[in-house]
């Protein structure tokens, strides 16, 4: 499908536009790919959300706010594991995470990924089982090895000497034995943002396979026998769509699992390739099923196991943005539609750079439409905009929005639901927005609005 035909643009594009831009569009439809599966337009032409009307949230919650189609995001979660029925499937809790999401996911037989001390607080607080967690992170305190090691995670994703020391030190200290991966970098770049490229030589993820430090971690571990080695991880970015990638790293990581078998005679019993799989930003996105991503990844995992004569070891998969992302959408409100000289329209929001850094941080692309209701007006090509005192507060670089659009219209904007909230800031003290969670018909709110009491309650000056 060609952009056009749904109103979904990306790229700095102005007066340049070729001709096809300029083609009358139905600024009312919805691309499916685009949006949460209980998302359509109701009788009146507002959008419905599981039966919902957006104009109702709206009132009840305010905008902005982060709309989770609950249903979507198990739905997901179900695919996974049904496509990955021999693996463990990883929810990446950088991408979204709260205590709603956490016991989510842990219903419908999840694992979860997480990185720091708050998001291993968060898990555990709400009730996910200790020995389904994986700790990731370059550089975790002794605080919050020492957490991890207490509640039991199922595995520790080890990333450097120093942290090797750091968990040893724990381990006999408390007469423990944790699991643990190494983080190998494979020296693969992937087809992505080059700062969402994990996997490339230059960077601070891992142990370089190239330099022979992977292999030295490994060793390392068995040789001290002080923590159980269980095996490789290698992740290779995010927002990924070509299994090439995956290709190239799991030779280069069973090649190194098959150098361990042969230097130490210990066939490693599992091993994780990440996964960082791409979702639909704009109808220029095509993003595989997880039943085909699971059948070239297996594919790709036996040819590579048979080839180094190796057994095929567990493997776990980090599905990433891939579950959360197409699963929410941010509701807006319009504030002032300007035209600049016939340039463009911009069309400013009530959020903008504090809810949704992604356009600004990695040039990302998104999709919008209103909202409230459907126009028979002609189409324009606008900018969606926020509130924020910085030219590049874009949440929407490009699309097609009915010439009508006018204060108090409300817009939405699919795909916001990875690392959007998560990465949400108090830039020019603006309080983050909320999450409603809805499902058959009935809306909660999962995290509530920051208030102005809360960006003071931290001001004790």
């Amino acid at each position: 499908m060609r952009a056009h035909e749904a109103g979904a643009l990306h790229g700095d594009i102005g007066n340049r536009s070729p001709a096809w831009l300029r083609t009358p569009v139905d600024v009312n439809a919805l691309v499916p790919q685009l949006w949460p599966r209980h998302v359509a337009r109701g009788p009146a032409g507002a959008l419905t959300v599981a039966g919902l009307d957006v104009r109702d949230l709206a009132a009840e919650f305010g905008t902005p706010a982060y709309v989770l189609d609950e249903d979507d995001l198990r739905e997901r979660c179900r695919e996974f594991r049904a496509a990955f029925p021999d693996a463990d499937v990883y929810y990446a809790g950088k991408a979204f995470l709260c205590r709603a999401v956490v016991r989510m996911i842990a219903e419908e037989g999840m694992f979860l990924d997480v990185c720091t001390g708050g998001e291993l607080a968060t898990a555990l607080s709400a009730g996910m089982p200790a020995e389904r967690i994986g700790f990731h992170g370059n550089n975790k305190s002794v605080a919050e090895l020492t957490r991890a090691v207490d509640a039991g995670v199922g595995r520790i994703i080890v990333d450097s000497f120093a942290e090797i020391d750091r968990l040893s030190e724990l381990a006999r200290e408390r007469g423990v034995r944790p699991r643990v991966l190494v983080r190998v970098t494979v020296g693969v770049e992937a087809h992505t943002h080059e700062f969402i490229a994990t996997a490339h030589e230059d960077q601070k993820f891992g142990f370089s396979l190239g330099g022979g430090a992977a292999a030295a971690a490994a060793f390392k571990i068995l040789d001290e026998d002080v923590l159980e080695l269980r095996g490789l991880h290698s992740h290779i970015g995010s927002q990924i769509f070509d299994a090439s990638g995956f290709e190239v790293s799991a030779r280069r990581v069973l090649a190194l699992q098959a150098q361990i078998r042969d230097a130490r005679g210990v066939e490693l019993p599992e091993l994780d390739l990440g996964g960082g799989f791409g979702i639909a930003y704009t109808t220029q996105d095509d993003p595989a099923s997880p039943h085909d991503l699971a059948k070239r990844l297996r594919k790709i995992v036996d040819g590579e196991c048979a080839a180094e004569n190796l057994a095929v070891p567990h493997l776990s998969v980090e599905p990433g943005r891939a579950i959360v992302g197409p699963a929410v959408f941010t509701l807006y409100q319009v504030g002032t539609v300007k035209d600049v000289d016939g340039i463009r329209t911009y069309v400013s929001v009530d959020g903008g750079m504090s809810d949704n850094i992604r356009t600004a941080l990695y040039d990302a692309s998104y999709s919008a439409t209103v909202a409230n209701r459907t126009s028979a007006a002609e189409p324009m090509l606008a900018r969606v905009v926020g509130k924020h005192c910085e030219s590049g507060d874009i949440v929407v670089k490009d699309e097609f929005l009915p010439a009508d659009v006018q204060p108090g219209d409300l817009v939405a904007v699919p795909g916001t639901g990875a690392y959007c909230r998560s990465m949400a800031s108090n830039y020019n003290h603006v309080p983050r927005p909320p999450v409603v969670a809805v499902r058959d018909g009935r809306a909660r709110l999962i995290v509530r609005r920051e208030t102005e009491d809360d960006l003071l309650a931290l001001d004790v000056g």
